[in-house]
């Protein structure tokens, strides 16, 4: 049912100065594989056909990761490395699936979103935060299994004082990890939020936030606003929240990047082991 994924990857990266001068803060790898991959495959699993990038200046290593490199694929090749030709080949996607669209100003989520918007018709489609790194079973997939029409947002619980840093939803009918959405803030003071649900970087939208997004309307941060697209719609179609299984890492924060690199490689048979005797030493001295 829902085949095109958008990825808004036009950000600076401020906060990951000066590592992302000039490499994508999308390219930043945990462990051994960069976060905007971790999102591609994500979105595959979920059955996604069509991989829509909304880019920015700076950002071509992007479209050069999920491209042929046929010098190191010939060097891969001659010495007898299959398993790691085997790697960066797997990464490519059949021809004319992925599509890139530049981003001219960061003018906020919603006005990226808005610049896909001739790659869509009326569909609903997939937005997936790269930031938002979730280990554990596809979040997108657990979506479009539950998806029944109209828009949804990926949510979980959030600590009441960050709610400042969230959109915040008012829970409807509360059905176990469906809730509907009555009414949506983006980034309320905790003293005025709603709840402490807060939506993380996946979303499934119907054709009909394209037009509210062509107001262009300015909310928070003087940006054009996704969540405010998505609130307008209320009423108009079904709204869920999706309270998914895996676990979130903000790879946006540092902390939640590197909480996410431990996390990671903690769940692989190859590194777990040494890291954590690595740590428990660590601890040890400290």
């Amino acid at each position: 049912m829902i085949k095109k994924a958008i990825f808004p990857v036009g950000g600076l990266g401020t906060r990951f100065l000066p590592a992302t001068k000039a490499l994508p803060k999308e390219m930043l790898p945990v462990v051994d594989k960069p976060l905007i991959q971790y999102a591609v495959e994500e979105a595959a699993a979920a059955g996604i056909e069509e991989f829509i990038f909304v880019t920015g200046r700076n950002k071509t290593a992007i479209e050069d990761h999920f491209d042929h490199s046929f010098e190191l694929e010939e060097t891969l090749l001659a010495k007898g490395k299959a398993a790691a030709l085997e790697t960066v080949r797997g990464m490519i996607h059949e021809p004319g699936t992925v599509a890139y669209v530049r981003q001219q100003e960061p003018a906020g989520l919603g006005h990226a979103v808005w610049c896909a918007r001739h790659l869509i018709h009326d569909e609903p489609v997939a937005i997936i935060l790269a930031d938002d790194l979730i280990l554990g079973p596809s979040c997108l997939a657990e979506m479009v299994a539950s998806y029944q029409g109209g828009n949804m947002v990926a949510v979980m619980d959030v600590p009441k004082s960050k709610t400042g840093s969230y959109g915040i939803i008012t829970p409807g009918a509360d059905h176990g990890q469906l809730v509907e959405v009555s009414e949506l803030v983006e980034k309320p003071d905790p003293a005025n939020a709603p709840s402490n649900i807060g939506v993380v970087g996946r979303y499934i939208i119907e054709s009909g936030v394209f037009a509210q997004l062509g107001t262009q309307d300015r909310g928070a941060g003087n940006e054009v606003q996704l969540t405010d697209a998505l609130a307008r719609q209320i009423g108009k179609v079904p709204f869920h929240g999706f309270r998914f299984s895996g676990e979130r890492f903000d790879c946006g924060s540092k902390i939640g990047f590197l909480q996410a690199n431990i996390a990671f490689a903690m769940s692989r048979d190859d590194l777990a082991e040494p890291l954590a005797s690595w740590i428990k030493n660590r601890m040890a001295l400290s």
